[in-house]
């Protein structure tokens, strides 16, 4: 393992902590994180596919679930496949490139999951609480620049803040982050310079994305509470309060956990316990969301069992013609 260089050269290899307090089970880890993180591909992968591939799921709410099984394939990829290939290794090693490439890549994804998790929930309350006027607002055109607003909108506030990462100094021996992948606190803890105002930058960043979805979100749902204790159905209130509380329930995973890791003045002084909440976001939610906001839903299960069907007659189709070449060749 290489440790990191001097001032004057730069660090050029850094060591990942990984897992301190379960590295002696390396094998039961890596097989446990595999079946996750390819449970979690495959569940967003059906939902982008399905949502791609049937007319009856072309509404501004799958349009929005389909962006965020996108995100959920992209933030887990990026971390996931290095911690895997370092488990199987035994060498916690990472490059600087790659590292500030997964720093940059983490927090631009994670801003833009924020916020479209906040227009998701627009959607849902103008869709419960004005049903008359949803179709008129949310058309085709509005919902494609809100989902490009999402993406753009985590891909350049992080731009400047990665910028200034890549260029500070980093000489301790040794450079450890003590985490799975380069996360702000861990990284910034390493760096032989004062990064105090680059913290309180992140800070605030941090604060104005989190904080004013997490209000934009909270203020739709609170909305939606208020519709559906109107409803005159018992079992329509149920049914969604079943819905919401589902919903909430991975919301106040993500936004607590990343209140906990990013919401501070100060990150790189708390560094140990980190990765532990950090696993909520980079393994719990991503696995959730597909079945928590579609897989559950008929809608989506009606449409996956004829995109399996259709899948199934197309093979079925293909093998057709070789039966019958090799039927002629017999003959």
């Amino acid at each position: 393992m290489a440790p990191g260089g001097n001032q004057s050269g730069g660090a050029t290899v850094f060591v990942l902590a990984g897992f301190p307090e379960l590295n002696s089970t390396r094998t039961e880890l890596f097989s446990v994180l595999l079946l996750v993180y390819l449970l979690t591909l495959t569940g967003n992968v059906l939902i982008v596919g399905v949502v791609g591939a049937d007319a009856r799921l072309q509404t501004p709410m799958y349009f929005f679930l389909g962006n965020l099984s996108c995100l959920e394939i992209l933030i887990t990829s990026v971390i996931v496949p290095k911690m895997l290939s370092n488990l199987l290794s035994r060498q916690y090693t990472i490059s600087f490139a790659m590292c500030i490439t997964q720093f940059y890549f983490y927090f631009f994804l994670g801003a833009s999951e924020f916020l479209l998790l906040a227009v998701m929930s627009v959607d849902r309350y103008l869709a419960i609480c004005h049903p008359l006027r949803y179709p008129l607002l949310m058309t085709g055109a509005v919902c494609s620049r809100m989902a490009l607003a999402c993406w753009l909108g985590g891909l350049f506030p992080v731009l400047g803040p990665t910028a200034v990462v890549a260029l500070l100094p980093f000489c301790k021996q040794g450079a450890v982050v003590q985490h799975f992948f380069c996360d702000s606190g861990p990284l910034l803890h390493l760096a032989c310079t004062d990064t105090k105002q680059l913290e309180e930058t992140d800070f605030v960043l941090a604060s104005l994305v989190i904080v004013s979805t997490l209000t934009i979100t909270a203020t739709s749902y609170g909305h939606i509470i208020l519709a559906v204790l109107r409803m005159p159905s018992a079992s329509g209130r149920q049914k969604a309060f079943s819905t919401c509380t589902s919903h909430l329930v991975v919301v106040t995973l993500f936004y607590g956990s990343a209140i906990f890791l990013y919401v501070r003045p100060s990150q790189s002084g708390s560094v140990n316990s980190n990765w532990a909440v950090t696993m909520i976001t980079t393994f719990v939610t991503p696995l959730l969301n597909p079945f928590i906001y579609a897989l559950r839903n008929e809608q989506v299960k009606e449409a996956l069992k004829d995109m399996f069907r259709k899948m199934a007659a197309g093979f079925l189709r293909s093998l057709l013609p070789a039966e019958h070449f090799l039927k002629k060749t017999v003959e």
